[in-house]
């Protein structure tokens, strides 16, 4: 995975932004604004791991995000990262054997407090639940991210986890903003069976349920599995769970995008999952 990363990828051929108040990842960034990135990597498919490798890195580079939050982590894609931003993220690991999550923090931008990596005691697939407790421009956030159980036939311990994540955001404490994002593998029936709490929210639906941002695994538009059947899924959700203590600025979702759209030279696109880029205003309560 050496040699040098691609020319970064632009805005406009990647980026299906939904708000149109917003410049694209290289337009000017207000301090006060939070930037997040959720993306499965699919670091476990070794074809063409290098071209991937350096794209990511390209992407992460361009949109230069104050929360990168990365599940199917493997060594390799690490230390390839590492090199080139160790600079600027503090890299936080779920994980060290076969694949594993992992944050990325911003140093300019965010202050690691503490992080616990939380496993899921019935999970036969080493998945966790990795927390960051952070500061950002003084106020408390708990970032956390997942890789739920997958496939249709774990739905049972899938729900499970979906009860763990939210009960953690829910039950966190008044003066702390709470932000999920990860590979859930959910099925709308099934977030349905387990329900949200009501101080949580999900930002596809906050901010309008945008067709282009449905759809995160799309065998029809990506096509880096050889999969007989066509389907797509919103497997890949962010969850907000704002303060609710006085005097707690509020994070209100601003926009969401997909990335990772653009297909590479050697054929395939860099993830067989799309990323999403969401961006956060703050707001005085």
């Amino acid at each position: 995975m050496e040699g040098e990363p691609s020319a970064e990828k632009k805005a406009s051929s990647c980026t299906p932004v939904v708000s149109e108040s917003r410049e694209g990842p290289t337009g000017s960034k207000e301090d006060e604004e939070l930037s997040l990135i959720t993306w499965n990597i699919d670091g476990l498919d070794g074809e063409e791991q290098p071209e991937r490798a350096r794209s990511l890195c390209s992407y992460l580079l361009s949109y230069s995000a104050d929360v990168v939050l990365i599940q199917e982590m493997v060594q390799a894609y690490m230390r390839f990262m590492y090199k080139r931003l160790a600079d600027t993220y503090t890299f936080i690991e779920g994980g060290r054997e076969g694949y594993f999550t992992m944050i990325l923090l911003k140093k300019s931008r965010l202050t690691l407090l503490d992080s616990q990596n939380l496993f899921f005691p019935n999970s036969r697939m080493m998945r966790n639940l990795l927390v960051a407790q952070v500061l950002f421009r003084g106020q408390k956030l708990w970032l956390m991210t997942s890789h739920f159980e997958s496939c249709k036939a774990n739905s049972v311990e899938r729900m499970r986890q979906l009860r763990v994540v939210m009960k953690k955001m829910s039950k966190a404490p008044d003066d702390v903003t709470v932000l999920f994002g990860g590979d859930t593998n959910l099925r709308d029936y099934e977030v349905a069976t387990v329900g949200i709490p009501s101080n949580v929210c999900d930002l596809w639906e906050q901010l309008g349920e945008p067709e282009k941002c449905r759809y995160t695994w799309d065998t029809v538009a990506n096509t880096n599995k050889e999969i007989p059947f066509k389907c797509h899924f919103r497997f890949d959700r962010v969850y907000l769970r704002r303060a609710t203590q006085d005097g707690i600025p509020q994070l209100d979702p601003h926009n969401m995008a997909l990335i990772g759209l653009e297909k590479l030279r050697c054929g395939l696109f860099t993830s067989d999952h799309w990323g999403i880029y969401c961006t956060f205003s703050v707001k005085q309560k």
